[in-house]
């Protein structure tokens, strides 16, 4: 009878250990419940985020307009008298330097409407802040309005250089609600980065039942570095993998005008970003589950040539085209991330235990 009871007793530690043994309809309640919870705050997000969703449109949309300008600029080379003739940057301009500024796009100044292609002789001088900045030196006549000598002209001197802006290089939409339904959209998948560490706490708290008490103490590294991860990943594509991928696919349509619907565009670089936030997910997840006791260095080394297939299909996916340049620049840093993984589990590996 003791023998008995002992039994049961540790039946029941063991269930205390492991967080008690839920049923499947138990375990599809707590499911549910996650799901609402991380839905309700990804609309909250959504919500916040659409105040900044315009900035957040032009933050993404950079990379490709400045790509778009590159691919759509004529290159000719400077030809002069001397042969010693230059270009220099707008910021490069100092006071009282003169010259034609010509609008390179529609613009309304002050009630004034500019055509693209207008105009006017322009000269740099201080304004009232003590700043470089550049005036009209003449008037202008702009249909029935006249704008005077005088009037500050639309650049900025000091970032004049990055500028990339041209009648070209913007993004279409082709109805009225499109706008709409893209600052929705941008607003949309803006909440979902920033709900990161929110869904990993929530993911973290459906497994841990399934673990021992020391092992749910992993659930702060496990958030912070798969949240650290996310964002690297998502800037690697941003910085590193899209500019080269867009200027090597707007460079085949020189032959063509190049009109870029803006809703396939944020679709393209959202499935990029997204997807290598996840790809750098991988020596997070190795770390919790080396430290867990259920990844070794040794078992990531003897399947390496089925990783090495997994992440060329990764990569093929991900990657806009199917040249093998651009597949190697996703599967590159993948391999790279595995090797770091495999090094993870070496250092971090310790035996599974109950205690």
């Amino acid at each position: 009878m003791s023998a008995l009871l002992k039994a049961i007793s540790t039946n029941r530690g063991t269930e205390e250990e492991l967080g008690g043994q839920m049923s499947f309809l138990e375990h599809l309640d707590e499911l549910r419940r996650r799901l609402i919870r991380s839905f309700i705050f990804i609309f909250i997000a959504t919500s916040a985020s659409w105040f900044f969703s315009d900035r957040i449109y032009a933050f993404l949309a950079a990379p490709v307009e400045r790509a778009l300008a590159e691919a759509q600029r004529r290159q000719v080379p400077i030809a002069g008298h001397t042969g010693t003739e230059m270009i220099s940057a707008m910021n490069s301009l100092k006071e009282n330097d003169s010259g034609r500024y010509v609008f390179a796009e529609e613009t309304k100044l002050g009630t004034s409407l500019i055509p693209a292609g207008a105009s006017v002789t322009a000269r740099v001088l201080k304004d009232a802040e003590g700043k470089l900045a550049l005036f009209t030196d003449e008037a202008l006549f702009a249909g029935n309005t006249v704008i005077p000598k005088g009037v500050r002209l639309p650049v900025e001197l000091a970032t004049a250089s990055e500028s990339y802006s041209g009648v070209n290089d913007k993004l279409i939409v082709t109805t009225a609600l499109e706008p709409f339904s893209l600052y929705i959209k941008v607003s949309l998948y803006a909440a979902i980065c920033l709900s990161v560490p929110f869904l990993l706490f929530q993911i973290w708290g459906f497994v841990s039942p399934g673990l021992y008490p020391h092992e749910r103490a992993y659930v702060t590294p496990f958030i912070a570095l798969s949240s650290i991860s996310f964002v690297l990943g998502a800037a690697f594509a941003y910085y590193v993998i899209f500019p080269p991928a867009a200027k090597y696919l707007l460079g085949l349509g020189t032959d063509f005008r190049l009109l870029l619907k803006a809703n396939d565009y944020f679709d393209f670089i959202i499935l990029i970003m997204l997807g290598m936030g996840v790809v750098f997910q991988m020596p997070a997840i190795t770390y919790v589950l080396a430290r867990i006791g259920l990844v070794t260095a040794g078992f990531m080394a003897r399947i390496w040539k089925t990783a090495l297939i997994v992440i060329l299909i990764s990569a093929a996916l991900l990657s806009p085209t199917a040249d093998i340049a651009n597949m190697l620049l996703f599967a590159a840093p993948m391999i790279v991330l595995y090797i770091i993984s495999i090094f993870i589990a070496w250092i971090f590996n310790k035996p599974r235990t109950t205690t």
